[in-house]
């Protein structure tokens, strides 16, 4: 039945990953329902590494996108720089500037300020998924009618990526907020199309995942059973294979559509979790 159960977790992080909805909490919610019979430690190690499948098909999907090596008509410079695409190289420096602010709370940060425990886990998650449904509903009505002055990741700012960099520590520190919820709705504030807020905030999604999925990895001793590996294998294809439908999915849907649907969701979720399971 794990197996079963980690392909069903699989499932539900290839779809609320790339939609800015937690998959955080609603892994946290599944696992009310369908609890997997494994320590609660590697549970914690599963909940993170499970993403690595998510982000895979990202890397897949995106590829061209990011990649800064190789031949191009605008390179870095000469001799060995005529190899990195400019472009890419800077889109790169502003994501690694994004991603500073996370990798310094989850570094010196994350235990001295954690507000969770399992007593009020749910609560929190409840109030999050409500307070940032609100947020959504709020943001897409005062951006109605803006036009917005960044259509592209090139466009995106040095300082636009650190704003949108320390929108992810709200994720950080309180489960349910969705760190792409955080981080689209700060890039819509400061003048980022919604599909280009969505498009950075899925290229921010590679470093942190990989880093976060490596530190749970090294800090749980990497003493896994087979089974636990299996587990985590069976979740990390699943989460991949609906990812790769999921991610062009929510880019063209991000086209032609706000996030108002999104925060409708989040807010009768959050209703449900704090009356049912708080």
């Amino acid at each position: 039945m794990n197996f079963i159960k980690a392909i069903l977790f699989g499932i539900i992080e290839g779809i609320t990953e790339w939609m800015p909805i937690s998959s955080t909490a609603h892994m946290k919610i599944l696992n009310v329902f369908f609890p997997l019979e494994v320590s609660s430690e590697f549970y914690d190690v599963f909940e993170v590494v499970i993403q690595l499948g998510a982000i895979l098909a990202l890397l897949l999907i995106f590829w061209n996108k990011i990649w800064p090596f190789g031949h191009s008509d605008n390179p870095l410079g000469k001799g060995a720089l005529s190899d990195i695409k400019k472009d890419k190289f800077f889109l790169w420096i502003k994501i690694v500037l994004a991603c500073l602010p996370a990798i310094i709370f989850e570094l010196f940060l994350d235990d001295k300020l954690s507000l969770v425990n399992e007593d009020n886990e749910m609560r929190v998650i409840g109030i999050s998924l409500l307070a940032v449904g609100f947020v959504f509903l709020f943001v897409e009505m005062i951006v109605k009618n803006k036009k917005f002055t960044v259509t592209n990741t090139k466009k995106i700012t040095i300082l636009q990526a650190i704003v949108i960099g320390l929108a992810q520590l709200i994720a950080a520190i309180f489960p349910g907020v969705s760190r792409s919820g955080a981080t689209i709705i700060a890039a819509l504030l400061v003048g980022i199309s919604r599909s280009t807020a969505t498009e950075f905030t899925f290229e921010l999604a590679i470093p942190v995942m990989f880093g976060a999925s490596l530190m749970k990895i090294l800090k749980y001793g990497m003493a896994f059973s087979a089974a636990e590996i299996m587990i985590m294998l069976f979740g990390c294809i699943s989460a991949f294979m609906v990812s790769l439908f999921m991610i062009r999915f929510v880019l063209n849907y991000v086209k032609r559509n706000t996030f108002t649907i999104f925060g409708i969701y989040r807010i009768l979720m959050g209703i449900i979790v704090l009356i049912y399971l708080r």
